[in-house]
């Protein structure tokens, strides 16, 4: 049965896809809850629409992460941590840590979770990587202090 999708579904398509699944998956799953609708020649149009206007918004988000990626990268952040007097922290630095610090120091509020760094332990220079969208990912040079 073919059916458009309103919204996105794992391992089905993404909202506005027209895709083919079992019939009773639609009848039984995506129609009932809403997820899907039959798609006959008018919902065809209308998925055509809603497509158009992802790929548009995807656009507006990707341009917009490009320009939060050229800011990030050109500056450095400094997070401070409690250490020892060998430059060893008393536990570590957190993407959680270094997502308060782009909120303070720039301005820029991210989950956690985009961003990728191991526990940080030691004071001194070190770097992560922050996914600000599914194309664009950017670099941020970080400086630990004792704190």
């Amino acid at each position: 049965m073919n059916v458009i999708l309103r919204e996105d579904i794992a391992g089905v398509g993404r909202r506005g896809d027209i895709v083919t699944v079992a019939d009773g998956h639609a009848r039984n799953y995506l129609l009932p809850r809403g997820l899907a609708l039959v798609a006959t020649d008018g919902a065809i149009n209308q998925a055509n629409a809603m497509r158009r206007a992802r790929d548009l918004r995807e656009a507006n988000d990707r341009e917009s992460a490009r320009t939060v990626a050229e800011a990030l990268t050109a500056k450095t952040f400094t997070v401070k941590a409690k250490s020892g007097n060998e430059g060893r922290l008393f536990g570590s630095v957190t993407t959680a840590d270094i997502a308060a610090a782009l909120v303070a120091q720039a301005g820029v509020s991210l989950d956690r979770k985009k961003i990728v760094a191991q526990p940080i332990r030691t004071t001194g220079s070190h770097s992560a990587i922050v996914r600000l969208h599914a194309d664009v990912e950017c670099t941020v040079k970080l400086s630990v202090v004792p704190g």
